[in-house]
This record gives C-alpha cells, sequence and structure tokens, in this order.
C-alpha cells in the first residue's frame, strides 16, 4: 500500500478516522498531532484563503491554450490544476471553518 494522509479526529475517548477506509489488521500508521492555530495563524490562513478564492474563484475565466503567446518550455500541462487549488481552498476552509 503507497503512503497516504487520513483525517482524523480524538473524540474524547479514541482516535476516529473522518473518512472510511479498509485497512488490513496491523497496518501501520503515524499519527500527527496538530495543534490548535492561533490568533495570527488563523490570520494568515484567513488571507491566503480569501486571496486564492478572488484569483481562482468561479468568476475567474478559463483561458484557452489558444491564448498563450509565449509558452514555457519547462511548464508542465495539469502541474497546476484547478483540482490542486480547490483542494487547497478545501484544506485551508477545513482548517479554519471552525475557528470562524
Amino acid at each position: 500500500m503507497e503512503t497516504i494522509v487520513l483525517r482524523a479526529h480524538f473524540d474524547g475517548e479514541q482516535i476516529l478516522l473522518d473518512d472510511p477506509i479498509e485497512l488490513q489488521p496491523n497496518t501501520r500508521l503515524l499519527v500527527t498531532v496538530i495543534p490548535e492555530p492561533d490568533a495570527e495563524q488563523i490570520a494568515w490562513l484567513t488571507l491566503s484563503v480569501e486571496g486564492l478564492s478572488a484569483a481562482y474563484g468561479e468568476s475567474e475565466p478559463d483561458y484557452p491554450l489558444t491564448a498563450i503567446k509565449e509558452p514555457n518550455p519547462t511548464y508542465e500541462i495539469g502541474a497546476i490544476s484547478n483540482i490542486r487549488h480547490e483542494r487547497l481552498l478545501e484544506n485551508l476552509s477545513h482548517y479554519l471553518i471552525r475557528d470562524i
């Protein structure tokens, strides 16, 4: 099995995975406890979410490849996709949602 990241939370008694996944008995896990963000971190994360939402929001048009005047030879097609931006926004929003 490849290494994957799973969201989980502690309910006061045990660690619970947020999403279902099939694991074999004795599967090795690494648990990282994430500290609660302080006010400054929340402010920076909020600013990041707002900036990314403005830059990649619903009102931002999709530009066709024909609009490129001079292609970047080192750019990998699909390296930065809307899916990655949506995941980033989702992760930041999930992190902030309980504090705002």
